[in-house]
């Protein structure tokens, strides 16, 4: 046994490498995993304290049991069989294509990343940005919802801040789960959504398979109580107007209902901006009639560039006033005994006028309103037409500018102003050719208020009766 024994360098080299990963798999990796799970229940236990409706366990399970529960769920293993059958194929190959579409929809959650990072991000990107002023909240009727009920968030979708907003302002309401878009697929986005607890939904997806296992995911997050947030619009308005709601996601959550286990409620969110990030790139693909909109990379540094010099330089002003509003919730109990006809259609539309009644009017959308009209229209004018309408809208208590209307009449001119989409010719302001499609979707996000077309002329407030 104490004999000198030689062996080819490759070999010894082997045995060290075996010998490496035994130590690491048996010893080193469950004590970094203990370290890390032991970290993380800190965490959780810590922000529980924190949050009005502490994070659900159901979004603590780890992502890998979670798939396997989804794929062998009855409904989706019945769906598995139908696909098989529907398609010609083994049904190992439908259960593959199963488990596939539940690791697409699957999130990760970490508590760490979304309570550590992610509403840090929220909240220095919403306030770097924006002025943030927060519309109607019914703070008693907010604290009178049933801490078991299963909430969700019901918002319009303007912009892709709309994310970062809404988490910012709900931080202490819980840990929200998204619905997001195949626009979030991509690497390394996709890691870091997946992480703050949001899961990906193909929208235009007619698949029978891929229906059932989302909805399935959808209906066992809300078993279990999990707060989500989803757009019923299904993407982002590309002319500024609330567009007609798309039912999908309702009508899971409608067909698994059971009020005797956990009741649902829903909470409208209505938002609005002086400035949408996106508006340009959107307005482009609403006139070429196409939701695939995705700007070159070399636009997008090019704007990111010039954003961090205006930093740098101190030149930086913000996008003026980002506004959220919520409005009354609804119990899905009480709906549903009340509706009539297609509930799902019926929830929908409701919800969307909810979200309607309480859409913010910040100062450049109605600004923009008065200045389309065809003449060109002095500032004394503006300011006339201004303050009726912000007479109006009081009666109907709609959110509005909580500043001097002067100082919101000012400030939206001069940002139109600088972007060159109005002229200033003496006392007279007129609308560039750039700036009447720009004009036109800021409008149209309040258009509803007023119960005409954003564009139609003349739009003067002593004229609108």
């Amino acid at each position: 046994m104490t004999q000198t024994i030689s062996m080819p360098v490759w070999a010894f080299v082997l045995i060290i490498l075996f010998a490496g990963v035994t130590f690491a798999s048996h010893f080193l990796f469950p004590s970094v995993r203990w370290f890390f799970r032991k970290r993380a229940e800190r965490v959780i236990a810590r922000v529980n304290k924190n949050l009005q409706r502490p994070i659900e366990p159901f979004k603590l399970a780890l992502r890998y049991d979670m798939i396997q529960r989804l794929i062998y769920d009855p409904e989706v293993t019945q769906a598995v069989v139908d696909h098989a059958r529907a398609n010609n194929v083994p049904e190992n190959v439908a259960f593959e294509t199963a488990r596939s579409y539940a690791r697409e929809i699957v999130p990760s959650f970490s508590a760490t990343a979304y309570f550590s990072i992610g509403i840090r991000l929220a909240r220095w990107l919403s306030k770097s940005l924006y002025r943030i002023q927060l519309g109607r909240l019914d703070r008693k009727r907010m604290a009178e919802i049933d801490p078991d009920a299963a909430v969700v968030f019901v918002i319009n979708h303007r912009s892709n801040m709309d994310y970062m907003l809404v988490t910012y302002l709900a931080a202490n309401a819980g840990a929200l789960s998204y619905a997001v878009g195949e626009w979030a697929r991509v690497w390394p986005l996709s890691p870091v959504i997946r992480s703050m607890g949001a899961y990906f939904i193909r929208r235009n997806s007619r698949g029978a398979l891929y229906r059932k296992v989302l909805a399935r995911y959808v209906q066992m997050a809300t078993r279990a109580g999990v707060t989500q947030a989803v757009f019923p619009e299904g993407g982002l308005s590309l002319d500024g107007r609330l567009a007609a709601p798309r039912t999908g996601l309702l009508n899971y959550i409608i067909e698994d209902f059971d009020p005797a286990r956990r009741e649902v409620i829903f909470i409208p969110v209505a938002l609005n901006y002086d400035r949408v990030l996106e508006d340009t790139i959107l307005i482009a693909a609403h006139k070429a009639g196409t939701r695939r909109f995705r700007p070159p990379l070399v636009h997008v540094l090019r704007r990111v560039g010039r954003h961090v010099w205006q930093r740098i330089t101190g030149r930086f002003q913000g996008f003026g006033t980002a506004s959220v509003s919520f409005g009354e919730p609804l119990e899905l109990s009480s709906f549903a005994v009340t509706a009539q006809g297609d509930v799902t259609q019926a929830l929908a539309e409701t919800l969307m006028q909810r979200i309607a009644d309480v859409t913010p009017v910040p100062g450049v959308p109605l600004v923009a309103r008065h200045v389309l009209a065809d003449a060109p229209v002095t500032t004394a004018q503006i300011m006339q037409d201004v303050v009726g309408s912000l007479a109006m809208l009081a009666q109907r208590q709609v959110p509005r500018p909580r500043r001097a209307t002067a100082d919101v009449v000012t400030e939206a001119l001069d940002r139109l102003q600088a972007r060159h989409l109005i002229a200033r010719d003496g006392d007279l302001w007129r609308v560039t050719e750039l700036g009447r499609p720009v004009l036109t979707y800021y409008a149209n996000s309040i258009a509803h208020h007023f119960d005409i077309p954003a564009d139609a002329a003349p739009v003067s407030a002593s004229r609108q009766t």
